[in-house]
């Protein structure tokens, strides 16, 4: 289901309504520990809104979000969520600038971030792979690509960690 008919659907269908998660993906989903805290750096309310209800669905997850950067910078070490959904583009502070500083930050430093953005350019997503993200998605986005790369990121004991091919060094620069 893409992310504007979930909306157009509406996000309060029952579980009755959904498929069972092994009959719709043909194998179970590896599931994080329960209260998993993620936060939505986003302006977009649209965004917002479809990105927190799909995972909001999901009882495991604690969502939280935030409208512009230097918000979010705040929230995350406030909060220390376990995952960032980070979008490039906002206002004041842009999502690279976040990026950079999250991953210069001693206690944000190992949270995983996925990154989100409208732009189709391949070099947008070889850049911020190159300063930080653990994983890149394209915008608009479906339910099962989000399910798909949260999964890439919980290790086999239901804890989210940052991609074993991401090392940062001193400088907070990952290589």
């Amino acid at each position: 289901m893409g992310l504007f008919s979930f909306l157009r659907r509406g996000a309060s269908a029952s579980s009755d309504e959904r498929p069972a998660r092994d009959d719709r993906r043909g194998k179970p989903r590896k599931d994080p520990h329960a209260g998993t805290r993620i936060l939505i750096i986003d302006d977009s309310a649209t965004i917002v809104k479809a990105l927190g209800a799909m995972l909001q669905r999901d009882t495991k997850y604690v969502v939280r979000d935030a409208r512009d950067a230097e918000t979010g910078l705040e929230m995350a070490l406030s909060e220390m969520p376990d995952l960032i959904f980070l979008d490039l583009v906002l206002p004041g502070m842009s999502g690279f600038d976040a990026l950079r500083k999250l991953r210069k930050n001693e206690l944000t430093r190992e949270i995983p971030i996925i990154i989100m953005s409208g732009n189709e350019q391949a070099i947008e997503e070889f850049y911020v792979q190159r300063i930080g993200a653990d994983d890149f998605m394209k915008k608009p986005f479906s339910r099962a690509e989000v399910y798909a790369r949260i999964e890439r990121l919980i290790d086999a004991e239901g804890t989210l960690r940052r991609g074993p091919s991401r090392v940062v060094s001193k400088a907070g620069i990952t290589v």
